[in-house]
């Protein structure tokens, strides 16, 4: 295969030897593939003394049967499998001129005839995969989720993020009745772009806007957003110089493929930055108003469930540092704002997410029989 191209600090360059197997190759041998070598030999023998019916012989076990007749009687020898499943791109290693000697590992192990069914129809389907079109990476990312995770961890896995999907839903469908029944941005950080995605889609449900957009905005709502304002004057002030001394340490300390490779993951890490930045807002403004009524607790909660289910796949899947470390701000947000609802009791007076208070609630007729 093509093999992957080394990473260099930008800065300084190549090493001299580096350099040297340039210059001696052709610019277009560089992109040619060169041979690799597999350090590891993974052996699995079946140890299970099982006996089956000849008329009806497993297909997938069947090819990996070596028969013997014994008398009347048919044996087959042990079921030896050789595990490809376990042979990662990332532990592949290219074969050059300089190479005088390379490594092989041989593993034995056995395995149960359940087990081993399992692994070969997880290798057929990862071939399958390949006939289908998917690169040797994305077919190598699937068998790392098989490989590098315990069984039982991922069948778990698989079974919670059924609940995922769930709270997906019952989070989408409490933020549009949050924002149906609004009727002010009292408490309200607009400048979370969530929040004004969900406003979005009450203009949508609605067919309004909120009314304080086109009336005089009350006194409440001129606080809020000057809170609003204020922490993101607050917040700018540390988050920038963190982005640019993230993007200059990055450059000089750490090595890349190329400036594209850096700047796209500068950007990717200036992402995961403003993201935090726009949902911190919201607890300043908690702060300054001593009040939590305002909002979603529902829809909070669903997402919240959901924050912690990524943080499972976040330990499974493979993926850079800073995306998985993003997987746990929002569980820190989330932390602080259950330490808010416990500092701030909610006050039977005050005026809830909905705009209306405990004690303003009209009070119910009497059925008349």
């Amino acid at each position: 295969m093509v093999p992957k191209p080394e990473e260099v600090n930008l800065l300084t360059g190549e090493s001299a030897a580096q350099q040297i197997e340039a210059e001696s190759k052709p610019t277009s041998a560089l992109d040619e593939p060169v041979s690799h070598w597999r350090p590891r030999l993974t052996l699995n023998v079946m140890v299970d003394d099982f006996v089956f019916d000849g008329s009806s012989l497993p297909a997938d076990v069947h090819r990996y049967m070596k028969m013997v007749q014994l008398g009347k009687t048919v044996h087959y020898l042990p079921i030896l499998f050789i595990d490809q499943l376990s042979n990662r791109v990332k532990d592949l290693m290219a074969i050059n001129r300089s190479t005088a000697e390379l490594p092989l590992t041989v593993s034995y192990d056995k395995i149960s005839l359940g087990r081993l069914r399992f692994w070969i129809h997880m290798q057929d389907a990862v071939h399958a995969l390949q006939q289908f079109g998917f690169s040797e990476k994305d077919a190598d990312e699937v068998k790392g989720i098989f490989v590098d995770t315990n069984l039982y961890f991922l069948a778990l896995t698989f079974f919670v993020a059924a609940f995922h999907l769930l709270f997906d839903f019952l989070a989408f469908k409490n933020d549009i009745s949050f924002w149906k029944k609004k009727k002010s941005m009292i408490g309200m950080s607009t400048k979370l772009w969530k929040v004004k995605k969900a406003l979005k889609m009450s203009v949508v449900w609605r067919g309004l806007r909120p009314e304080c957009q086109f009336g005089a905005c009350s006194e409440s709502e001129r606080k809020t957003e000057e809170y609003d304002t204020q922490a993101m004057k607050y917040l700018s002030y540390l988050l920038y110089p963190l982005c640019v001394g993230g993007a200059v340490y990055s450059l000089l300390n750490v090595k890349y493929k190329s400036w594209y490779s850096w700047l796209i993951n500068s950007f990717v890490n200036g992402v995961y930055a403003f993201g935090f930045l726009f949902m911190l807002p919201q607890l300043f403004v908690n702060y300054k108003m001593k009040s939590v009524a305002h909002l979603p607790w529902k829809a909070f909660t669903y997402k919240a469930f959901n924050t912690f289910i990524d943080d499972v796949f976040a330990f499974i899947i493979t993926m850079p540092t800073s995306h998985r470390l993003a997987c746990f701000r929002d569980d820190v947000v989330f932390l602080v704002y259950l330490y808010q609802r416990w500092l701030y009791p909610v006050d039977r007076s005050r005026v809830n997410e909905f705009g209306e208070s405990y004690e303003e609630r009209p009070q119910r007729k009497l059925h008349a029989d």
